[in-house]
């Protein structure tokens, strides 16, 4: 099983990680207002719950778990969206002890990206591969030889002031009321800066903005190939369920 913690839902589903396919419906439950750990940890379990009858087999499933923190070690080191008690708590341990099962936890833009990497846009590509989920803020995530970098916070790069994100982020373009041809002029600037610090072979953008993106693509003039996602809303929750297969060996190898 994999969740997806976010600021408004918290996503759930039974994920065949061998192809990447989902073997229940997408599930969801509201993100509870104020985001406290204890809160959200009780709506998780709820979810878990919902989805158990779903999954195949029989005895104590490892959960993965995306959260919208940086991750380092399981323990949690911001804050985006959600109360700033998550900050210093050993998520993983914090989840197993209240879950009763293995639990692994990652940065949510990082599920998203390994599993779009691997499953989605970028399955094809060896090399470099950036995934950009343009919301609220820029979530990124960085695969190098199907290998994860974690934590990769390319959303606070500073650009001419500002952090990208303040300027080009999907939020950032409906609040400011930004055309397609003013929006794709500042991410323009914002890849473009990007690709120069790390050549990557492939651009993978998602978030909700990924499906206009006819819009602001055919803008864009990089090195680079710019493509957009493919899972969609899933990839979170396909990236979590990742961390439950890993969890869930390191369980069986250390008993």
């Amino acid at each position: 099983m994999g969740i997806d913690v976010g600021g408004t839902w918290i996503k759930g589903a039974v994920v065949n990680v061998a192809n990447g396919m989902l073997g229940s419906g997408v599930r969801r439950l509201p993100t509870p207002p104020g985001g406290r750990v204890h809160d959200v940890v009780d709506t998780v379990a709820r979810l878990i719950a919902d989805l158990e009858p779903e999954s195949p087999g029989t005895g104590t499933r490892a959960v993965g778990v995306a959260v919208p923190s940086i991750v380092h070690r399981g323990v949690a080191r911001s804050a985006a969206n959600v109360d700033s008690s998550w900050v210093g708590l050993d998520v993983q341990s914090y989840l197993e002890s209240h879950l009763g099962r293995p639990v692994g936890v990652v940065n949510d833009a990082d599920a998203a990206g390994e599993a779009e990497a691997r499953y989605g846009a970028g399955a094809a590509t060896q090399g470099v591969v950036l995934v950009l989920t343009l919301g609220t803020g820029i979530g990124s995530a960085l695969i190098v030889d199907g290998r994860l970098v974690p934590n990769f916070e390319l959303g606070h790069l500073e650009i001419g002031g500002f952090k990208a994100e303040s300027r080009a982020s999907a939020v950032v373009r409906e609040n400011e009321g930004l055309d397609w041809v003013e929006y794709a002029g500042r991410l323009q600037r914002y890849l473009a800066h990007v690709e120069f610090l790390f050549s990557p072979d492939l651009i993978i953008i998602g978030g909700g903005i990924s499906a206009c993106s006819h819009e602001y693509l055919p803008r864009l003039s990089l090195r680079t190939p710019v493509i957009p996602a493919r899972l969609e809303n899933s990839a979170g929750v396909v990236g979590a369920a990742l961390q439950a297969t890993a969890a869930g060996k390191e369980i069986i190898q250390n008993t």
